[in-house]
């Protein structure tokens, strides 16, 4: 038998850790700041991931490669039903579960709900984070922390680790970090360095459009809203140094009463919705952008299977 000689490096680890929990748990805001730019939108509406999302973590001895779920709810509608399907075949595959549960908040029957479902998933790690803790004070905190653990008890959870973070204040994000690498596997990166998200384009471009337009909206318009880009080309003719990208993207509602919210009045929410996604665009994608975004009517969208797929999901 040859001895070993103790190597002086630890291994390179590197897998996929999904965020789960209630919509509006702060799932896509702690996966931008992990990451350290926008990957995922965010909004104060729940339910506005509807697609996972990967942010890729970079360091020396790990790559740890962030899967932004949808919120896991009570599905009222064929889009509803197929998010769940989403999450569910999400946290089947991963390699941790970061259950998301918000400081500001008592544990209601959503988050037992979720606990009860991840109980069933017997070896795959689960770290409870507790998220916003920039909204509550201490004692607040330590209840909810105490409340956690007892949850865990309660279902047969071992939480690997509860951890209290502000993805806002950046308060314990890096500690997150530090705590999820050593329950990767040990695996070269799966990601070429610099990599930021597996995202496509033309996705992201999407998905940026629909923040804007989700932005000031009435709360029955949220999730009555799609955006696909038809296409994204450079414009011919243009000199090298200053090109410019046509970009033509549509904003699906599902009645022709929404059609008027989302345009505004002599078109100013609409021309709104494109200043403030084109800046977005131009940042993500480093180049001049021309947005040219209609409205459109897809009648009840949310639980037609055809234009489900139509528009992606």
């Amino acid at each position: 038998m040859s001895a070993r000689t103790p190597s002086s490096e630890a291994p390179h680890r590197a897998g996929f850790a999904c965020f789960v929990g209630r919509p509006n748990a702060g799932k896509s805001t702690l996966t931008n700041a992990l990451v350290g730019t926008k990957v995922a939108i965010t909004s104060n509406r729940p339910q506005t991931t509807r697609h996972t999302v990967r942010g890729i973590v970079h360091r020396p001895e790990a790559q740890l490669v962030l899967v932004d779920t949808p919120g896991l709810h009570k599905p009222r509608t064929l889009l509803g039903e197929r998010l769940n399907d989403v999450v569910r075949a999400t946290w089947a595959e991963v390699d941790v579960i970061g259950f998301c549960l918000p400081a500001d908040q008592k544990l209601g029957p959503g988050d037992r709900y979720i606990a009860t479902e991840l109980a069933g998933i017997k070896k795959t790690p689960k770290v409870a984070i507790v998220t916003k803790t920039d909204l509550v004070d201490s004692q607040q905190l330590a209840e909810q922390l105490i409340a956690i653990d007892q949850l865990g008890r309660d279902l047969g959870i071992e939480w690997a680790e509860i951890v209290p973070v502000s993805a806002v204040a950046d308060t314990q994000v890096h500690l997150l970090a530090d705590l999820l690498v050593p329950l990767l596997p040990e695996s070269p990166p799966l990601y070429p360095e610099g990599d930021l998200t597996d995202e496509p384009e033309q996705v992201m471009v999407a998905e940026l459009i629909r923040e804007a337009a989700l932005e000031g909206v009435r709360d029955e318009l949220p999730h009555s809203i799609a955006v696909v880009v038809e296409e994204m080309i450079p414009r011919p003719d243009r000199p090298k140094d200053k090109p410019l990208l046509d970009v033509h993207a549509n904003v699906y509602i599902e009645r022709p009463s929404q059609k008027g919210i989302i345009i505004g009045p002599k078109g100013a929410r609409l021309k709104e919705v494109g200043m403030k996604s084109r800046k977005h665009i131009e940042a993500l994608l480093g180049t001049p952008v021309y947005l040219d975004l209609h409205v459109k009517v897809a009648k009840d969208w949310q639980r037609d299977p055809k234009q489900l797929r139509k528009l992606g999901f």
